[in-house]
């Protein structure tokens, strides 16, 4: 990981200078921003197929069931291998990605015994692993700390402090030993606490200790003096390294396997017929699933991560019915929610509405007394601003928007309404009863509408051409006799029926 970082750094500094990358990375907001986004990103393009397979809330689960491979990899570090319990360690996202397969394989194994339905399988596959998980966290890992900052919704606005150092001049490391002119030599009481007595007591007995003594980083050793010259340092988030890590194995395994992910998604039969070995692609499509879900543990929370997975996707699928244009937009859509999420956080709604402002209109109109000052978590303004993108789509999506919705309904209203109409008359337009049937001021009430609604409908008509009226009698043109002939030979064709007229 330390390679990775050095090797990036050392491209960036081609670019720009040391303080302006230092900048850049030692700011919060920069730092929580790119951070959102590669999670976005990741989570964007894997819950697109997700979405498509039906198994969205399958990253719900493993958002969970992690946590068991995390616990088993520690407990083997620590009690069977004797290594220190390192939080970082490969060995821990190891062991969440094993946990994430055997949430799908249990999961499968309940459903093909046909005894449950798949999401029935996946709702008793998963509380139990975590159940299991949460067991041996209380019983085995002593000091363990999970609370809802940790668990829920992360804290991305402080993955700026978590940083690796990396050195580039001036990298002189330091070692103090008792012996070193700058080492500091204190007493301390060795017998003091196992006799209960002070250390001014006679009976107390000594030995001298160095207090500074240990290997120190370049950066440790300037800032504890032991340094004239100033190391060039430049600080890199680790989040930042371990998302830009999860966002290239998930771009490489999309582009690899775009065309079995595709065909297995659409057509799993056909995929397995073709021996593409659709279930090993889920498989791997669950891995990179857990992968993301630890990396972004640290930033978002384990349960938050959910919705990077779920609402980018599923605004995406409401504006294209192309699985290549859904991988764009959703993760433009993720990330564009974590920068604005960024922006509510700090009380600017897409940037540029003040938010309190915005509740104090609302005070004000209604006499409210609502809590003008914003103070809301990033993470979780994030996923409304996600939240809110989608709502976006979902009303104003070309085709499958709320609004294009309703006008297409209405439309058809409307033109059902003008056929029935144009029927009544070709019905009656030749017969005896064509001047009581069609008389403008009556012709309302064979229809049992009220008058304002025919009148839009004729007038609708006769500005299309397809009616005209004389004394008072409602008849069709030429070219509403056509549209009527027209509109039966549609419905014929569609019904299969033959024409007898």
């Amino acid at each position: 990981m330390m390679l990775l970082e050095r090797g990036l750094i050392e491209f960036l500094l081609s670019i720009v200078t040391r303080e302006e990358l230092n900048a850049f990375l030692r700011s919060p907001q920069n730092t929580a921003t790119l951070v959102g986004a590669l999670i976005a990103v990741c989570g964007a393009l894997l819950g697109t197929f997700l979405l498509l397979r039906g198994m969205s809330l399958t990253s719900d689960a493993i958002s969970h069931t992690v946590l068991l491979g995390i616990v088993v990899a520690f407990l083997l570090m620590t009690e069977t291998f004797g290594l220190e319990g390192d939080t970082s360690s490969p060995w821990l996202i190891l062991g969440a990605s094993l946990a994430g397969v055997a949430t799908v394989v249990l999961t499968e194994m309940l459903y093909r015994s046909g005894l449950v339905k798949q999401d029935a399988a996946l709702g008793l596959a998963f509380p139990l692993l975590f159940a299991i998980a949460v067991i041996l966290v209380s019983r085995f890992v002593d000091d363990v700390h999970l609370d809802e900052d940790a668990v829920l919704v992360g804290e991305i606005g402080l993955a700026w402090a978590n940083t690796n150092s990396h050195c580039f001049d001036h990298c002189e490391s330091v070692t103090i030993t008792p012996d070193h002119p700058a080492a500091k030599q204190t007493r301390q009481c060795v017998n003091c606490r196992e006799l209960g007595i002070s250390p001014r007591d006679e009976g107390a007995e000594f030995r001298r200790i160095c207090s500074n003594c240990g290997d120190y980083t370049p950066a440790q050793a300037y800032r504890a003096g032991l340094l004239e010259r100033e190391p060039l340092l430049v600080f890199f988030p680790k989040s930042i390294t371990v998302m830009l890590l999860m966002t290239a194995l998930t771009l490489v395994f999309v582009l690899l396997f775009f065309k079995e992910l595709k065909l297995s998604t659409f057509d799993p039969g056909l995929a397995q017929a073709l021996g593409l070995r659709p279930g090993w692609l889920n498989y791997g499509l669950m891995i990179l699933v857990s992968l993301v879900a630890v990396g972004a543990f640290d930033a978002v929370g384990s349960i938050l991560v959910i919705a990077f997975f779920i609402v980018p996707p599923a605004a995406a699928y409401l504006l294209t019915d192309r699985l290549s244009l859904m991988l764009f937009a959703s993760p433009l859509i993720g990330a564009a929610g974590a920068v604005f999420g960024y922006d509510l956080a700090r009380g600017q709604l897409f940037g540029v509405l003040p938010v309190s402002a915005g509740i104090a209109a609302l005070n004000r109109l209604f006499g409210l007394e609502l809590v003008e000052r914003w103070d809301s978590s990033i993470s979780a303004s994030m996923v409304l601003m996600i939240f809110a993108l989608f709502l976006l789509a979902w009303v104003f999506s070309p085709r499958y928007g709320l609004l294009s919705t309703m006008i297409r309904r209405a439309n058809r209203r409307r033109r059902f309404a003008d056929q029935v109409v144009l029927a009544h008359i070709h019905n009656h337009q030749h017969t005896a009863l064509h001047k009581t049937e069609c008389r403008m001021d009556t012709l309302h009430r064979h229809f049992r509408w009220r008058r304002g609604r025919m009148q839009r409908v004729m007038a609708r008509l006769r500005a299309l051409g397809y009616v005209r009226v004389v004394a008072g009698i409602a008849e069709l043109t030429a070219r509403g006799d056509r549209q009527v002939h027209a509109f039966r030979q549609t419905m014929l064709e569609a019904n299969n029926m033959p024409d007898l007229e």
